[in-house]
């Protein structure tokens, strides 16, 4: 899945369990990556407070739970994919 557009705010949620394919389709705009252990990070953008609170009542639908929710600055390199290109050498 695509990152989404540059509008609205761009946000980094992590949930505690994969989402498979099927469930995967209710996320457009948001790409999906598998973290260590069972979680995944969606990472994209909304238009505004309420796509956001859409996005997070569909992993609640789902029984997925969230771990966390970050909005990310303009500009700003997400801290999430730094942590992960950093690989003990």
């Amino acid at each position: 899945m695509a990152i989404g557009s540059d509008q609205g705010e761009r946000y980094e949620i992590v949930v505690s369990k994969r989402l498979g394919s099927r469930s995967a389709t209710g996320f457009e705009g948001f790409a999906l990556e598998p973290i260590p252990g069972d979680g995944m990070l969606l990472r994209g953008s909304v238009a505004d407070q309420a796509g956001l609170h859409g996005v997070l009542g569909r992993l609640r639908d789902l029984g997925i739970p969230i771990v966390s929710v970050r909005r990310v600055e303009p500009g700003e390199v997400p801290v999430t994919s730094v942590a992960n290109s950093e690989q003990p050498g």
